[in-house]
């Protein structure tokens, strides 16, 4: 942390760290000791300050790959991944916002006094039956035997989110649909969290389960496309025709019954949605560089 930053990370009840690997090991250092034990050892030495952190957010453009940074990526608890657009309705808004007025953002104010007691007192109060407790277990069960192991110090902060999660809805106990949140919590590079999120689903929500084995078809006839890159339009056409068009279309029709289920019980359709956005991708490929339709026509049968 610079002078400027540890002067304000001090006094911050919610920090934000950007680009938190690319601190001098020193720097880890110092950072590990203000995330974990929330105090501060200022550079020109004295006494080490005691910080109100209650939690921050930080931000990287890469994954930690030394040891140096392994400590300090254990202690993130909560890791998502933030990728390109791909349907190609978000990348038309993301055009036309460049030409166009934004919006005025919507805020969301929480006073202080009333995060404080959520953190200390009202979340730790939320109920962990233990039916919730063997579903943590089969959980750590399932990815021991993929080779996917998480600190117990990770599954043990894990309840904590469990809990915020039941609290943030409401309810005084954690329920199945709780566990979604742990997609985020259990994998250490992106490859892994495909596998995470499966097993996860596996135990909570059996619509995003059947979405992402609509997803395997989706991603091999991308895969597919790929492959027959150069070959002659009309090659192409009769894939499309013969195969892609139909699988592509299924898919989509049976993602729109997914969601209808879903948010008609009540459950997650994040998994559904990012499925879905995937299937317009590659249909808008298929439809482009396949068919080589305009990408307006695309854009409008989107």
């Amino acid at each position: 942390m610079s002078t400027v930053r540890s002067t304000t990370a001090t006094t911050a009840h919610i920090a934000f760290i950007d680009e938190i690997f690319k601190c001098s090991t020193a720097a880890l250092n110092e950072t590990l000791g203000y995330l974990n034990e929330r105090i501060y050892h200022p550079e020109s030495g004295g006494e080490p300050i005691r910080c109100p952190l209650i939690g921050a957010i930080t931000a990287s453009n890469e994954l930690p790959s030394g040891e140096d940074t392994a400590a300090i990526y254990d202690r993130l608890l909560v890791r998502i991944e933030v990728g390109y657009l791909a349907d190609p309705s978000n990348f038309a808004a993301l055009v036309r916002s460049a030409v166009s007025r934004p919006a005025a953002p919507t805020r969301t104010t929480v006073e202080l006094a009333a995060l404080r007691h959520a953190v200390t007192e009202a979340v730790p109060a939320v109920d962990v039956p233990d039916a919730i407790v063997d579903a943590v277990c089969t959980l750590r069960a399932a990815l021991r035997r993929r080779e996917l192991i998480a600190s117990d110090r990770r599954w043990r902060q894990s309840v904590g989110l469990l809990q915020a999660s039941a609290y943030l809805d409401g309810r005084p106990a954690v329920a199945e649909t709780d566990l979604s949140v742990l997609t985020h919590v259990l994998w250490d590079s992106p490859a892994q969290r495909p596998t995470v999120e499966r097993e996860v689903l596996h135990l909570v929500n059996p619509d995003a389960k059947e979405a992402l084995e609509l997803a395997d078809t989706i991603e091999e006839l991308e895969a597919q496309l790929d492959a027959m890159a150069g070959q002659s339009r009309e090659a192409l056409s009769e894939w499309v025709i013969k195969k892609a068009h139909n699988q592509l279309a299924t898919a989509g029709k049976r993602l729109e019954k997914l969601r209808e289920e879903a948010a008609t019980a009540g459950r997650s359709t994040a998994a559904i949605d990012r499925v879905t956005g995937r299937q317009r991708a590659v249909r808008a490929r298929v439809l482009t560089e396949a068919l080589g339709m305009d990408a307006s026509m695309v854009q409008a049968q989107l």
